[in-house]
């Protein structure tokens, strides 16, 4: 019987050395990374809401992980080639991107070359967007009401841009547009920078984006009609959420740092806690508090599991208006 407890705990010594030698290399190439620069990829152009957010977050983390992450913009495919560059990448930690809804969204309405249920590392998530509708300061349209009124004795001439087709920014104004019984046109544009100019310009005449447009509103260029949220802005507490309103809203859009698939636990943990991290520093929330977005943070077992909930209601959402791709 001696023998037998001896043979056990034996066992049980060399399984937990073992272990804890395939374990270590691991362990340690995590903490000597990063030994080159990281590629963070936005998929928007420069100059805009999330570019901006990016690069602040990018700048923190880079600090604490003592490397160098360059964000390299990617615009255009409604925010999917971030993605879409995961998930040929290496899984060594140093191609990472930002992750918005659309990910999860455009897989269902039109052939892509990524799956995001089985290509990505879910890193963390961080935040989300604040949505509106604008127009120019000298629009005739005062306020959302007079939106509608104008596309129910106009059909189609009001002309709006969104960061992309199918991208939040533009089923929610597809939804209230349906539930309001008015037909407006789309303009698609590769993000809230190029729309905001096309409405400057004149040559749109609303912009359905993320809070890019927010200098435009608040130096009186441009006029908030209503925000896409849950609740009212702190920002522009004075205007109307859709809800509010009467009409179908949406989420406020959580977005994260993806990484490509077969990452290393503990890389993908090291990565983890410096974007985490990056969520305290007073000049990443001043940056987001700019463009109210708020904090919304999950770990990469929350992270993954809002990422398999999210494709399933997302492709709900575009039977219900009858975007899906054709099988």
């Amino acid at each position: 019987m001696t023998d037998l407890k001896l043979s056990r705990r034996t066992f049980l010594k060399t399984s937990l050395a073992a272990t804890a030698i395939v374990t270590a290399p691991s362990i340690v190439r995590a903490q000597s990374f990063p030994s080159r620069p990281i590629k963070l990829i936005c998929p928007w152009s420069a100059g805009g809401t999330t570019d901006v957010v990016v690069r602040s977050i990018a700048e923190s983390a880079s600090k604490m992980l003592g490397g160098t992450i360059v964000v390299e913009n990617k615009p255009g495919g409604g925010g999917i080639f971030g993605a879409a560059e995961l998930a040929n990448a290496k899984p060594d930690g140093y191609t990472l991107a930002q992750l918005p809804i659309s990910v999860f969204r455009i897989p269902h309405t039109q052939k892509v070359a990524f799956d995001p249920l089985q290509d990505i590392t879910y890193v963390a998530c961080l935040t989300g967007y604040t949505f509106g509708m604008v127009v120019q300061s000298q629009s005739p349209i005062k306020d959302f009401a007079g939106l509608i009124s104008y596309a129910k004795e106009n059909p189609e001439k009001f002309t709006y841009g969104s960061p992309g087709t199918t991208t939040t920014p533009h089923l929610i104004a597809e939804l209230f547009s349906r539930k309001a019984g008015v037909k407006m046109t789309h303009v698609p544009f590769k993000g809230v920078a190029e729309g905001m100019q096309a409405l400057i310009g004149g040559h749109i005449m609303g912009h359905s984006d993320s809070t890019g447009w927010g200098p435009f509103v608040d130096q009186g260029r441009a006029r908030l009609l209503a925000t896409y949220g849950s609740k009212r802005t702190k920002r522009w507490p004075d205007v109307p959420t859709l809800q509010e309103l009467g009409y179908q809203t949406m989420s406020d859009s959580p977005f994260g740092i993806g990484a490509p698939k077969g990452m290393d636990p503990a890389l993908t943990k090291r990565l983890h806690d410096v974007f985490k991290k990056s969520l305290e520093d007073p000049l990443v929330l001043a940056t987001l508090e700019k463009f109210d977005q708020p904090v919304i943070y999950l770990d990469t077992e929350g992270y993954t599991k809002f990422a398999h909930d999210t494709f399933k209601a997302e492709k709900e959402a575009l039977s219900l208006l009858g975007l899906l791709k054709v099988s």
